[in-house]
């Protein structure tokens, strides 16, 4: 990855880096940063020395297609670990265990607390479970990252990226060896996440929001989906309202037509009876003429 794409990607987009002294030269450290885009797993490890080993998505290892083997042996090529997110116990589980053994090969190991990326731009909650955890079991630092303008460079949903410069901070490593053997306690796992959370806050400027991305994005899909139901429902009530309003329109001309039609019919008969009792008179008079003396 540094040689084929880390060269060209820092060439192409120029990041600039604050903090790389906080990075150690060797032995374990988990990077703990915000999640903007997709590019945010390319940028980070392409301006450090060291190899830095993330936790992705399971479907970007088995994706069928030829597009899909191609991510897949990207992905397993640069080490990334799959991990399958379709139950969040079993799922949390072995993210912990691959930071674990990570960790334990003296690597770094990177991690994005709020567990996946943000909806819109705004720092999320993080989740307690896998950083915390691996952070208590192994002892090894935490090192808050914050990536600056990646959302810009490619949003969700965007294939294109745009030529501009994205920032990445780099903070202070976090000691939480204080709470040793306390993995297991909710509350400290909850108190090492919300640390972490803050420190990264502080390095991006971020809006943070008290809640997790993944809720957010529940919650913005059901408002997408209400209003497209709600639009669909407007464009039936419209089609519904054109077609009676046609309708009307419809009978109205054909009463105007039966009306025209009832007002000629009427005309012709009082024409023909005029002409009639005209004929009739006629008929009188040439025969009064004639049986006058």
């Amino acid at each position: 990855m540094k040689v084929a794409v880390g060269g060209p990607l820092k060439v192409a987009f120029r990041p600039w880096v604050e903090g790389l002294e906080n990075i150690p030269a060797e032995g374990p450290a988990i990077l703990a940063s915000n999640h903007l885009s997709f590019s945010d797993s390319f940028f980070l490890p392409a301006v450090l020395d060291r190899k830095v080993t993330f936790i992705a998505k399971a479907e970007y290892f088995t994706t069928p297609g030829v597009k899909g083997r191609l991510t897949a042996a990207f992905f397993k090529g640069v080490g990334q670990l799959p991990v399958d997110r379709s139950g969040a116990r079993g799922a949390g589980e072995a993210a912990i265990k691959s930071g674990i053994e990570v960790l334990e090969r003296g690597e770094l190991f990177g991690i994005y607390p709020e567990g996946t990326r943000s909806p819109d731009g705004r720092l999320y909650r993080g989740k307690p479970g896998g950083l915390a955890r691996v952070a208590l079991a192994t002892g090894a630092p935490v090192i808050p990252v914050a990536m600056i303008d990646t959302e810009k460079i490619q949003p969700p949903g965007k294939v294109m990226p745009k030529l501009m410069r994205p920032g990445i901070r780099i903070g202070e490593p976090l000691d939480f060896s204080r709470y040793q053997g306390m993995e297991h306690d909710r509350f400290v796992l909850r108190a090492v996440t919300d640390e972490v959370m803050y420190e990264i806050m502080k390095l991006s400027g971020q809006e943070y929001v008290d809640m997790y991305a993944t809720a957010m994005k529940r919650q913005l899909a059901e408002a997408a989906k209400a209003e497209k139901e709600a639009e669909k429902a407007a464009k039936t009530a419209l089609a519904r309202a054109e077609k009676e309003q046609a309708g009307k329109e419809q009978a109205e001309k054909e009463k105007a037509v039966r009306h025209e039609a009832a007002e000629h019919e009427a005309g012709s008969r009082q024409a023909e009876q005029q002409g009639t009792g005209k004929q009739e008179q006629a008929e009188q008079q040439t025969e009064r003429r004639r049986t006058e003396p």
